[in-house]
């Protein structure tokens, strides 16, 4: 059994001063079990009391070639030599500017961000300020950053969303203004005729429909053959701005995102996470027709959205990402892997539904679909959490909670998969 004395006191030191000991809740895994980072190289990963791991969280995905690719890192160092920001802007940001555009198929203009947060929050005040609207309808189950107004029936136990004829808005945190409520319409995600039924009801007062392309929260269910589609033509229809929220998804499932795999056209869409490969940056863009209305009476601003570090990292990054084929070997090595899950469950007789993409995907045990958060919550999270804790036990991480996606990066080799499969079989036979 593993055994955590550094972490531990590590933990009681750091409650002095930080909120349970740590700078975000998902951080947290509990009194005594909560482990503290060495250091990371590669896909793995190492506690301060010398346990390696087979990383699989990789920060929350933000991590698509590896912990401390040398390729980014000696050109962060070169660049930040030269300053690490100033009150304005040098030319590496218009470079990664024009391979964003480069690369997204929708995107026409974009401006940076620190986080997928202010990414998001960004585009919503965008949406609003170009339909003169204030009503957004957003998915149950989706996470679109720590921002009031998105942070609605994201995490709450599905049954206290009402009916799904009807869905009810729950905050998912304490601080959050229920007068925002109001603004903020629900519905369950792959629902063709709820989703109908609210955009008949509301269509006119919305200013933006913001998704996922998959439930990057909730076990990485992917949308129904042509949902996404039928959001973009609702969405025309009814004069909304369609708001592809591809923080997770962008270059890490194909170079131009969920845009270029499902081709689907948003009006704006959203980026952080695999941009910069772990240093702080994120972005969003769109249509030049409504990015346009930013500087001309809209407000968009942030001291560090030009950070050198950011910015450097993620010219490196999508230099990678477009000069060699990367994400189609992550989406082999990926696939292998679920692939191979699939066949270690269905050995022992259990019901499970394999979710997402070779780059990042998820499973639900003890259920055979899942389509949306009120599904997902039939499946065994209980066991699956089980599951988890022994693989972990023998050195492969992927996160606790069962609705965060397993992340694969570039370091992720054949033989990694290999080890990885041969835990998991022996996790899933030994584990009830």
């Amino acid at each position: 059994m593993l055994r955590f004395p550094k972490s531990k006191a590590m933990q009681e030191r750091a409650k002095r001063y930080l909120p349970l000991g740590v700078n975000s809740n998902f951080r947290y895994w509990g009194e005594e079990i909560t482990p503290y980072m060495e250091k990371a190289q590669g896909c793995y990963l190492w506690d301060v009391d010398g346990n390696q791991y087979i990383d699989y969280r990789l920060g929350f995905g933000p991590i698509i070639l590896g912990h401390s690719y040398p390729e980014v890192d000696e050109f962060v160092k070169k660049e930040i030599s030269r300053g690490t920001m100033a009150a304005m802007t040098v030319e590496l940001e218009i470079e990664v500017a024009e391979m964003i555009v480069e690369m997204c198929p929708a995107v026409e203009m974009v401006r940076f961000a620190c986080s997928g947060t202010e990414a998001t929050m960004h585009a919503i005040r965008v949406a609003r300020a170009f339909t003169g609207r204030e009503k957004i309808l957003k998915f149950e189950g989706m996470y679109h950053g720590f921002q009031d107004y998105t942070l609605w029936s994201t995490y709450s136990p599905a049954e206290t969303y009402g009916n799904r004829n009807s869905p009810i808005p729950i905050p998912a945190s304490s601080g959050i203004p229920r007068c925002i409520g109001d603004l903020v319409i629900t519905v369950p995600f792959n629902d063709f005729e709820v989703f109908d039924k609210m955009m008949r009801s509301y269509g006119e007062q919305i200013a933006g429909v913001i998704v996922e392309p998959c439930m990057g929260n909730c076990g990485a269910i992917e949308p129904l053959p042509g949902f996404l589609n039928h959001i973009r033509n609702r969405c025309n229809e009814y004069g909304c701005v369609m708001i592809l929220d591809e923080v997770k998804t962008g270059f890490r499932i194909a170079n131009g995102g969920a845009q270029e795999f499902y081709g689907i056209d948003p009006d704006l869409a959203t980026y952080a996470k695999a941009l910069a490969n772990g240093y702080p940056l994120a972005a969003f863009g769109g249509k030049r027709e409504v990015m346009s209305v930013i500087g001309r009476g809209v407000a968009q601003g942030g001291t560090f959205n030009n950070n050198k570090c950011g910015v450097a990292a993620a010219h490196a990054t999508l230099r990678a990402l477009k000069s060699q084929p990367i994400l189609k070997e992550i989406e082999q090595r990926g696939e292998r892997l679920k692939q191979g899950l699939r066949d270690i469950f269905a050995s022992q007789g259990i019901p499970v539904s394999v979710n997402g993409y070779g780059a990042m995907f998820s499973f639900a045990v003890g259920v055979e679909q899942v389509t949306d958060q009120r599904s997902f919550s039939h499946s065994d999270q209980d066991y699956y959490l089980r599951l988890v804790e022994a693989a972990i036990e023998r050195g492969v991480m992927p996160d606790h909670d069962p609705r965060e996606p397993w992340f694969l990066c570039y370091s992720h080799t054949d033989e990694v998969i290999d080890r990885t499969l041969e835990v998991m079989e022996a996790v899933i036979k030994t584990t009830r």
